[in-house]
């Protein structure tokens, strides 16, 4: 028996919120990367959900279920609890369809997201000092003012949105034979899952989940690691994996990679640098799971979903700068000089004679393992790559100076 005839979302689901939503969300694009696809060793589609008008593929669940909604549902209003993305597809359709909207986020929400969900027009809370608290207290804000709760994922109608990404995904690129999906809650994966699986029988559906936060990896299989801690992809930093989400992905979803914080940071710099398109840090884990599990993909044709795009800048300029470093772009070295004139003319010298652009220079005088008349010179320098990286080192060492580790 097909297992999705005993699953609560259907392909027909799918395609009436397809039919719903048309035309009042963008039907993003789908292209093929040909560099990405180089590193990765298979064919990578990309579909740019970053490239919504809230730059979050939740615009497709929020609007289905809000239009499922009764008049005397829409006239009372709505209830969301979310830490960004979901609040703000709900408070933009919501305010759209003229249907009131209290959207509750948690405590240490960045400022630019309430701003963002308040511009639409929503009433915003700021309680609970977590996510779940933020939760608890919607649905009572829910239930005393009689409103109707628009959950982050684990509605049906809220799933069958978020699957009219598949139905997309291959009328652009049919040759597609595998999905990778970020998962937070499971919404989008359940969607794509249904939908892709009934319209390709045999398309293989994965999920990636942050190492920090693996609520769904372990309930699919039978594990207990800890979800907790800091990280860049907080769209699915979630502790607990819905219950419809959790019936739907484990009948669908072939399985579930983790990543680690280094794997989303250098596929976000990838996707930046090669695709010129920015993506948060939870879009940036399907491709992070491709490139950490090549032996799953080789030789297949993967759509990779970009799941959205709101990051904080200075978040982004500090992965950059990580990034640039691992690849020995960025260079730090302290150098130990005597502290008299014309030493740091002599360096700075060194280092432009060898290719290097200084980006910083600091000096330190209380380094007590040194003489009183020393001193260290600290400096961030941009090289080419590591090998030139190494060069520059070798260079000032060449002229006399040692370098102190850093």
């Amino acid at each position: 028996m097909d297992k999705r005839l005993e699953l609560p979302v259907s392909i027909e689901d799918v395609r009436k919120a397809a039919a719903a939503i048309k035309g009042a969300v963008e039907r993003t694009p789908t292209r093929h990367s040909a560099t990405l696809s180089a590193i990765a060793g298979c064919e990578i589609f990309l579909k740019f959900e970053n490239l919504q008008f809230t730059a979050s593929f939740k615009e497709r669940g929020a609007l289905n279920k809000l239009l499922s909604l009764s008049a005397e549902q829409r006239k009372r209003g709505v209830a969301a609890v979310s830490a960004g993305n979901h609040a703000q597809g709900v408070a933009y359709h919501a305010g759209r369809l003229s249907i009131p909207a209290t959207i509750v986020m948690p405590e240490g929400t960045p400022f630019i997201k309430i701003r963002h969900t308040k511009d639409f027009g929503a009433r915003v809370l700021i309680e609970g000092a977590t996510l779940s608290e933020a939760y608890e207290r919607a649905r009572a804000i829910a239930k005393d003012e009689g409103l109707a709760f628009v959950h982050p994922y684990d509605d049906p109608a809220i799933i069958a949105g978020q699957g009219t990404v598949a139905i997309e995904l291959l009328e652009d690129a049919p040759e597609i034979d595998t999905i990778i999906v970020p998962i937070g809650g499971g919404g989008l994966i359940s969607g794509i899952a249904t939908a892709a699986g009934a319209l390709k029988p045999g398309i293989r559906t994965f999920g990636a989940q942050t190492l920090a936060y693996p609520s769904m990896y372990d309930v699919i299989k039978d594990e207990t690691l800890p979800c907790a801690g800091s990280t860049i992809a907080e769209g699915i930093a979630v502790k607990y994996a819905g219950d419809i989400t959790r019936k739907i992905v484990g009948a669908l979803v072939r399985d579930i990679f983790l990543v680690k914080e280094d794997e989303i940071e250098r596929a976000l710099h990838a996707l930046l640098e090669i695709e010129k398109t920015v993506v948060e840090g939870a879009a940036a884990a399907a491709f992070a799971a491709v490139t950490a599990h090549p032996e799953v993909f080789k030789g297949h044709k993967v759509g990779v979903v970009l799941t959205g795009g709101n990051i904080d800048m200075r978040l982004l300029s500090n992965v950059i700068l990580r990034e640039l470093s691992r690849e020995g772009r960025i260079l730090s070295v302290v150098v130990e000089i005597e502290d008299r004139p014309g030493l740091l003319a002599r360096i700075a010298t060194l280092v432009g004679e060898a290719g290097g652009n200084i980006l910083e220079v600091s000096h330190n005088r209380m380094m007590t393992d040194l003489p009183a008349k020393s001193a260290t010179l600290g400096m961030v320098i941009e090289a080419r790559d590591s090998e030139h990286a190494a060069e520059i080192r070798r260079c000032l060492e060449a002229a006399g100076f040692t370098l102190r580790p850093v």
